[in-house]
């Protein structure tokens, strides 16, 4: 039958195929009998009274045998504001050959990306946290009112990756998530760099290190095309997180944006979407919280960034997996350190990607047994079967052996006390030190805080404190990579801690605690630091304390007022009236 309901006899190949295309349209007349998947698309494209629906898709160019075919959405996070997202346009055409290669239609439409590195230190940078959920909204909205079969979602700069897979989730089709692929590094008195040193050579600019010109040549060189933010920050943490937690085709995260393995990479993440909807791999079918654990595995044996806890959080919360700080640290506890990448290291994505990639990484976990191959992935196959096949590039540098690696615990560590009673988190693979004590220093915004790095007013020994800066109190939790880098660029990385109830860069390196939960927005112990209270931040006992007793805070904090909204109307608002503490993930669901 063809869509408009005629009696035009099918294709027997059609009847018997079993390959989950419903049988065409022909299912408006009921006479179709052989037992296949019911595609969600059917509903809005068969029968006769569907034929307004199919009249609006002819004009953009649809055909009765594309009606016949799966309907996958291209969910695309194309944009020219970040060099991040600048190349997803082409990438989308070959995701769509590859489409209609394996038997789909393809859809594509378009959603909103922030620029963290772009808005870093602006009031900009309050929308970076929310367009995470802005990108899950519209994903998910366009996935209920078009009915897609399965969706295939193209993400680049930070917060769309996490945001795709949120979308992905809430809608549980067969889908895939493809990471466009990081930058190139840069060039600089024959060194590579990246724009995390663009942030430090501000700090060093300010501190009277290097000269303006010098300044000027390294903004130059940062970042020579497309592509996401070249070290293990969160970008790339992310998608080399969601490969192995397996939402992603295993090894796509690794080939540079530029490089002539991308148009490959993209044609099989297409086909594999429509693999998927044959075998009816909806998330929920597959994704379990030992996936979570191997996606945290991940991110600690890689250096990753302290934004992983945060998406990982919400994405576990999107597939209704129960998953917490405790699983990270737990994890993290008998996680080594392999990758050898920056913002602490030595290298770079597109190194990683070259000496053997994510799937070396994981194969090296699962051959000391810090990762479950058993869970399987958006392909059917299982964990091992996806990185069996991992080779290791012959004298390669980036990535560390179980036996001998860069340290013997995860990147990540999560700390309490009673400055933070539901969890904070730190990144150590960026720093040696342990443990630090010194007196606090506490701004009420993170402008006030670099301004005084600016002005030489923080000394060694000191605790920076960055508060009302969290998911309510920002709004938005806000990174500090301008402040943490003019810390380094001073010449104070190893020497100052901070600890804030906003974010962090993952490009930021040293001893830097960040989503301090409860925020200070809503009376959390951070809302009573002041000047001068002497605080402890110790990795060996997992502990972030201020030299204050419990009746001393109780007193400090019987005072405290609820500061004025920042903003009262408006997705701002909107987002202020939702969401949850950092500790959960900071997800408006």
């Amino acid at each position: 039958m063809t869509p408009s309901g005629s009696k035009k006899k099918a294709p027997a190949s059609k009847k018997t195929n079993g390959n989950g295309r419903a049988g065409g349209n022909g299912q408006a007349t009921g006479k179709r009998k052989v037992k296949e998947i019911r595609l969600p698309s059917r509903t809005v494209l068969e029968g006769s009274d569907r034929a307004p629906a199919r009249a609006m898709l002819r004009a953009v160019g649809l055909t009765d045998e594309d009606f016949d075919r799966p309907l996958i959405g291209v969910a695309n996070t194309w944009s020219e504001t970040t060099p991040c997202n600048s190349h997803l346009r082409e990438v989308a055409e070959w995701v769509k050959e590859g489409v209609r290669q394996a038997g789909g239609t393809p859809l594509e439409f378009n959603t909103v990306v922030v620029s963290d590195g772009i808005t870093m230190g602006t009031p900009g940078m309050k929308a970076s946290l929310v367009s995470r959920e802005v990108v899950a909204d519209s994903i998910e909205l366009m996935g209920i009112g078009y009915q897609f079969d399965g969706i295939v979602a193209l993400s680049g700069c930070d917060k769309t990756i996490p945001g795709t897979v949120m979308a992905l989730l809430r809608l549980d089709v067969p889908s895939v998530m493809l990471y466009g692929g990081s930058i190139a590094p840069g060039h600089h008195k024959g060194k590579d760099i990246t724009i995390q040193d663009v942030f430090e050579a501000v700090g060093a600019y300010g501190a009277g290190r290097i000269t303006e010109e010098e300044l000027g040549d390294v903004e130059r060189a940062a970042c020579p095309g497309a592509g996401a933010c070249g070290g293990q920050f969160t970008a790339n943490t992310m998608a080399t997180a969601f490969e192995a937690l397996g939402i992603s085709v295993m090894g796509s995260a690794g080939p540079p944006a530029l490089s002539k393995d991308r148009p490959e990479v993209a044609r099989a993440a297409g086909r594999a979407v429509v693999e998927a909807v044959k075998k009816d791999m909806k998330p929920s079918k597959w994704l379990t919280k030992a996936s979570f654990e191997n996606a945290i595995a991940c991110v600690n044996a890689t250096g990753g960034s302290t934004n992983a806890v945060l998406h990982l959080l919400a994405v576990a919360a999107e597939a209704g997996i129960q998953l917490s700080l405790d699983d990270f640290d737990r994890v993290g506890r008998k996680t080594p350190l392999l990758a050898d990448l920056k913002p602490a290291g030595r290298f770079v994505a597109p190194d990683m990607y070259a000496a053997g990639g994510t799937p070396l990484v994981l194969k090296r976990l699962l051959d000391a047994r810090k990762l479950n191959g058993k869970v399987r992935t958006a392909s059917g196959r299982t964990m091992a079967e996806e990185i069996a096949s991992a080779t290791e590039t012959p004298g390669q540098q980036v990535i560390a052996s179980v036996k001998k690696p860069l340290k013997h615990e995860g990147g990540l560590v999560i700390l309490w006390g009673n400055l933070a009673p539901e969890g904070s988190v730190l990144k150590i693979a960026g720093t040696g030190k342990k443990k630090h004590r010194g007196p606090a220093r506490v701004f009420e915004r993170e402008e006030d805080a670099f301004a005084a790095i600016k002005a030489g007013e923080i000394e060694k020994g000191d605790v920076v404190v960055i508060r009302y800066e969290g998911p309510v109190g920002g709004p938005g939790m806000r990174e500090m990579l301008g402040v943490t880098a003019a810390l380094a660029g001073a010449g104070l990385g190893e020497d100052v801690a901070l600890l804030t109830d906003g974010r962090f860069s993952g490009a930021t390196r040293g001893m830097m605690v960040g989503h301090v939960a409860p925020e200070a927005a809503v009376g959390g112990p951070i809302a009573a630091i002041r000047d001068g209270d002497m605080i402890t931040i110790d990795v060996e006992k997992r502990k972030l304390e201020v030299k204050l007793d419990k009746a001393q805070i109780k007193k400090r904090l019987k005072g405290w007022k609820k500061p004025k909204a920042r903003f009262e109307r408006g997705v701002m608002a909107k987002y202020v009236s939702r969401v949850v503490s950092a500790s959960l993930g900071a997800t408006t669901t």
